[in-house]
């Protein structure tokens, strides 16, 4: 049973859901059990557009009880930004719905980007993922019906100038926190600039600990279901775990842990650990005040019970 990550550079057109199909494909023709019951689990660590390309986190096994953390992880874009017109769906697929002469110069967008770093507020594209009434903002957008969505907390830790082409726009590189929508920020700059805008291209660059140095491509991929081993592309489970701090156990500590016990007399630091037994990762737990409680435990073969 292979439990770990693999990270995906998710190509144009192919949308999350079917980058998961992609692995399950390849992992079924490389002979692992793939059935709902008893078989290998699979899921993505955060959802990335179909017309965006990138860092896709897919977890197998047990990581796939980390997918939460590495949707509430900070991200990275680049994304280029083509200045005049402005679609519905804020990218290169939706339909025009305002247009501008002004063109800002790199200087100019250069100069305003402070205004939108740190911690702001933006109203979420109407066509997203994100639920009205129990339906999708894109499905009653695509209906024709007005959406309008909650102004939301968001923090850009980092927002700079990338690269600049006459032709195909003005490239930024965007470092962000959960909850952020790139189409949104890209809007709001262009606004702010008395213009407007389409976000044409989009790349994630980094998604929690994993950036494209981890990816792989679907080429890569698709090697594993023709007989390449697993292990080639196959990150440990510990590296999504790479952002916080570990505890090493001794074999009655991870005993403990293992039955859900709380540590007590922990010296680490108050906040979110993980915990580890000659290496192999036992459970996340939550220090406080020297006490060591579960928050989810790892189901791995080799960790004492």
């Amino acid at each position: 049973m292979p439990h770990g990550w693999i990270i995906l550079d998710k190509p144009v057109e192919l949308g999350s859901t079917q980058a998961v199909s992609a692995v399950k494909r390849n992992l079924r023709a490389a002979g692992f059990n793939m059935k709902l019951k008893g078989g290998v689990k699979v899921g993505h660590g955060g959802t990335l557009d179909p017309l965006a390309s990138g860092v896709l986190p897919i977890a197998l096994g047990e990581a796939t009880k980390l997918t939460g953390r590495m949707l509430d992880a900070d991200k990275a874009y680049l994304f280029t930004l083509r200045f005049g017109e402005e679609t519905d769906t804020l990218d290169a697929e939706g339909a025009v719905i305002a247009t501008s002469a002004v063109r800002p110069t790199p200087e100019a967008l250069a100069a305003i980007l402070p205004r939108f770093t740190g911690p702001i507020r933006q109203v979420p594209p109407a066509y997203s993922a994100l639920k009205v009434d129990g339906r999708r903002a894109y499905d009653l957008a695509r209906a024709g019906e007005d959406v309008t969505l909650k102004e939301r907390a968001v923090t850009i830790h980092r927002l700079e100038v990338h690269g600049f082409d006459e032709a195909e726009g003005v490239t930024l590189l965007a470092a962000v926190s959960k909850g952020t929508y790139i189409r949104s920020l890209a809007r709001d700059i262009a606004h702010a600039l008395d213009s407007c805008a389409t976000v044409t291209m989009l790349r994630r660059i980094k998604a929690g600990p994993f950036d494209l140095a981890h990816a792989i491509s679907l080429d890569k991929l698709n090697e594993i279901g023709k007989g390449a081993p697993l292990e080639q592309i196959l990150l440990p489970l510990e590296a999504g775990l790479d952002d916080i701090p570990a505890i090493d156990l001794d074999p009655e500590q991870a005993r403990a842990v293992r039955q859900g016990r709380v540590l007590t007399g922990m010296p680490q630091d108050d906040g979110l650990h993980w915990s580890r037994l000659e290496g192999t990762p036992v459970a996340l737990v939550e220090l406080s005040h020297g006490n060591a409680r579960v928050v989810r435990g790892f189901n791995l073969t080799d960790v004492a019970e």
